[in-house]
């Protein structure tokens, strides 16, 4: 028995602790992997299409009129998504803050007057709370604009950045390089501007 807690206990430390990048990179390309062999995409965001047509937009449109029972593994995987976040978060976190560069602490003091570490992920605190109207009004907007861009552009950042440009696809490409002359955009012009 006292094996058996000494164990668990063991095991538990390591899976709380922060692990290389490498190890999440292996996990999605085996996934993407096996996918790919079943001839299935990755992909979250056409999940929201099929919650529309659960709660019955197939009767109105016929975007939303869409086969749920061969969907059914995307939402089997949603679900393990939200489910393996929730409990990552409480129950496996780290109480250490991400580790960012020094670099980047500084340039959140410098030029934003954040402060780092706020809590433990990567969101400052002192930006996203719902006492922040500028921190409301970037979530929504943001939000809105990234559900948008899902759907103008067929795909998500990880049906496009991660299956499409695995499989090779063009339009993958060009969708990636927009995300990153984006955020670039964001960080470097639009921020300074805001704050």
């Amino acid at each position: 028995m006292i094996a058996f807690v000494t164990f668990t206990s063991s095991f538990l430390d390591l899976i709380r602790q922060p692990w290389h990048w490498s190890v999440s990179g292996v996990a999605i390309a085996s996934i993407l992997f096996l996918m790919t062999w079943m001839g299935r995409s990755f992909g979250v965001s056409t999940a929201f299409r099929n919650f529309c047509t659960m709660a019955g937009a197939g009767k109105r449109h016929s975007f939303f009129d869409v086969d749920l029972k061969d969907e059914s593994w995307r939402m089997a995987f949603v679900l393990g998504s939200v489910l393996g976040g929730f409990i990552a978060v409480y129950f496996l976190g780290s109480p250490e803050a991400v580790a960012i560069s020094e670099s980047t602490v500084s340039h959140l003091k410098e030029d934003f007057g954040m402060n780092y570490p706020q809590g433990h992920g990567y969101l400052p605190a002192e930006l996203f709370n719902f006492s922040n109207p500028k921190g409301i009004i970037l979530a929504i907007i943001g939000g809105f604009l990234v559900g948008f861009g899902a759907r103008y552009g067929r795909g998500c950042t990880s049906g496009h950045a991660i299956t499409g440009l695995s499989h090779l696809q063009l339009p993958s490409l060009i969708t990636v390089i927009g995300f990153f002359i984006g955020g670039l955009l964001m960080t470097w012009v639009i921020m300074p501007l805001i704050f």
